[in-house]
């Protein structure tokens, strides 16, 4: 079933978190002011809102990180109940769709609670001051929907946000699979 982020309210400063990638490596959220913008994405390998945007997202990353803004990827499903969303599959998935941000591993799912994420995907763009910017969907486009896979939402929040205007109001929330809690 699918469910809507929850819409953190803009404002809230980006919760510090220090992550491995499935080879163990640490990766931290930077220190504000050390980047225009910085962009959390929680995914996971299963989910078919995840899929249906996978090949773009690893493009559309790709032009952020050129652009100065450090990507994040996160998975905290329950790797037992969801095993596809392991850190050995999510290696591999990064490496068969190309993705250019590290894509880590909240094995205790803190950092999905700090965040107040509630599906996968769900975006979380903040300014260099690590303050909440924009919350909510990649574009318009569902899987089995006939809208194309754009990105466009997401880019238009980073287009306003690298350029220091206010990023639009109107924001929609993402839509996707639940992240898997452990009970």
């Amino acid at each position: 079933m699918a469910v809507p982020s929850t819409m953190l309210p803009l404002g809230t400063r980006a919760p510090a978190f220090t992550l491995p990638d499935p080879a163990g490596e640490l990766f931290s959220l930077p220190d504000p002011g050390a980047h225009p913008a910085v962009l959390v994405v929680f995914l996971c390998n299963h989910c078919p809102y995840v899929q249906h945007i996978a090949d773009s997202l690893a493009d559309v990353t790709a032009d952020l990180i050129a652009r100065g803004v450090p990507v994040f990827g996160i998975s905290s499903n329950d790797v037992e109940a969801y095993p596809d969303d392991s850190p050995s599959r999510m290696a591999e998935e990064a490496e068969r769709r190309g993705y250019p941000f590290p894509y880590l591993y909240d094995q205790s799912q803190d950092v999905a609670r700090a965040y107040d994420a509630a599906c996968t995907p769900d975006f979380f763009l903040f300014d260099g001051q690590l303050r909440l910017v924009y919350r909510g969907q990649y574009d318009g486009s569902r899987p089995g929907g006939h809208e194309p896979v754009t990105g466009a939402d997401l880019i238009a929040a980073v287009d306003a946000a690298l350029a220091g205007e206010p990023v639009a109001g109107d924001q929609r929330p993402s839509i996707g699979c639940s992240i898997k809690w452990r009970e």
